[in-house]
């Protein structure tokens, strides 16, 4: 995550959440990962108008909803043989990914709520930066957003998944950057312990490896 990389364009778009497709089939961003797309910013420099999002689902399917892709394998030793054998395969299936709105940065100030407008159609989705992921997660006001989700995946699941992803770029400031996470998340959750436990043991299970 060092380097800003484009992973895709804006399909679909509403305020609290948007769906993006990737230009190489499979090459979703990991689940957890901060990613950021651009919005339409009245009183502001339209080139530093970012919306943040946190990638939670992601999916390949046929790029026609009213076919479904069918086994076509019997007879190949690998996988890989079947891509080789239709190569056409690579333009019928497409990847996506979803992002969950978590804030948003406007003349030069991040804000960690969800942004006045949506992101832009076609607007172009890319990974941040190990330094934005730092300037983002400074605060964990956005931790209220997540927990506080109610989309397909467990908000349990979906805080531990963007948690580690951020503590990766801290190095070895990783672990002071998990306890002051895991303080928020006390605080946050103080009635209910059982939510709080899962998602520590994961954190936990993560500073292990």
């Amino acid at each position: 995550m060092g380097e800003e990389q484009r992973v895709g364009e804006v399909i679909e778009a509403c305020t609290t959440d948007f769906t993006a497709q990737c230009y190489e089939l499979y090459q979703t961003p990991p689940l957890g990962s901060l990613v950021k797309t651009r919005f339409e910013a009245q009183g502001a420099d339209s080139q530093d108008a970012w919306l943040y999002g946190i990638v939670y689902k992601a999916e390949t399917a046929s790029g026609d909803s009213g076919r479904r892709p069918i086994a076509r394998g019997r007879n190949e030793q690998d996988e890989d043989e079947i891509y080789r054998a239709s190569p056409q395969l690579l333009k019928l299936l497409k990847s996506d990914f979803s992002g969950l709105v978590v804030g948003y940065k406007s003349g030069g100030q991040i804000f960690r709520y969800l942004p006045p407008r949506p992101a832009r159609i076609h607007g172009f989705v890319n990974l941040c930066t190990d330094e934005e992921v730092k300037q983002f997660s400074r605060t964990f006001d956005f931790l209220n957003i997540l927990l506080k989700s109610r989309l397909e995946i467990s908000v349990e699941e979906l805080v531990g998944a963007a948690l580690r992803r951020m503590g990766q770029v801290y190095g070895p400031e990783k672990h002071s950057f998990m306890v002051l996470a895991g303080k928020e998340l006390a605080t946050l959750l103080s009635a209910d312990y059982a939510q709080l436990k899962t998602i520590l043991k994961g954190l936990k299970n993560d500073a292990k490896q």
